[in-house]
C-alpha cells in the first residue's frame, strides 16, 4: 500500500469503513448522546498487517476528539490502540469504568 486508504464514517450503519481491493475493513460503534462506544474492529485476513485497524482507530478517535465526545473502548483493538497512544486516554468516559 503506497498511500493511506480513505476512511469513511458510514453513520447509517454506525461504522467506519475502508474499502480496499474489493474488501471491507470496519470499526463498528454506537452513539449515545455525547458518548461513543467502539464495539468491534474487523479486517479481512487478506488485508491484515497493513495497519488498517490502526487507521480506523485513529480516524474514529480523532473524530471523537473533534466532536468533544467521550469514548467507551469496548473493542479490545481500540482499547489496545489507546494504550499505545496515551494522548487519547483523556477521551475515555471515566464514569463507565
Amino acid at each position: 500500500m503506497s498511500k493511506q486508504p480513505e476512511v469513511t464514517n458510514n453513520t447509517a450503519e454506525q461504522r467506519y469503513e475502508i474499502h480496499l481491493e474489493n474488501q471491507l475493513a470496519i470499526l463498528t460503534y454506537e452513539r449515545d448522546g455525547q458518548r461513543i462506544i467502539y464495539q468491534h474492529t474487523e479486517v479481512p485476513s487478506e488485508l491484515e498487517h497493513h495497519g488498517l485497524g490502526s487507521i480506523l482507530a485513529h480516524t474514529a478517535l480523532e473524530d471523537a476528539r473533534s466532536e468533544n465526545l467521550t469514548i467507551i473502548p469496548s473493542c479490545p483493538f481500540v482499547a489496545n490502540y489507546i494504550q499505545h497512544h496515551p494522548e487519547y486516554q483523556p477521551l475515555i468516559d471515566k464514569t463507565n469504568q
